[in-house]
């Protein structure tokens, strides 16, 4: 999943533009799934993690929210704790540059 703009129209991440696309982007994908047993993790960035966007994750994720100030409170870039980060991005990178790409078209969509 993208979540791209073009260069005029970028703005700052911040709790409001995190939150917006939390639900616009997320709840619509996670309405077809059953969460009861899904856990959400996410790091320290202070944008994520202010006490509104913690509320509204936590009622999605009652109970399976890993953060440092979620309901699994977790250190943040912490290499047992961020396997995102420090398995799954190396090994996705791999994949996505092992047949090199002429046009970022073509880089979005091996993506």
């Amino acid at each position: 999943m993208f979540f791209e703009d073009k260069p005029e129209n970028a703005e700052t991440m911040n709790g409001d533009i995190y939150r917006s696309m939390i639900s616009n982007f997320l709840w619509p994908i996670l309405d077809d799934m059953d969460t009861e047993e899904m856990w959400f993790q996410k790091d320290g960035t202070t944008c994520r993690i202010s006490g509104t966007t913690i509320s509204l994750l936590c009622e999605q994720f009652d109970g399976r929210l890993i953060s440092i100030r979620g309901n699994q409170q977790w250190p943040p870039r912490s290499c047992d704790l961020t396997p995102c980060d420090f398995f799954l991005w190396g090994y996705i990178k791999s994949l996505v540059y092992a047949n090199k790409r002429r046009t970022l078209l073509d880089l979005k969509q091996e993506v």
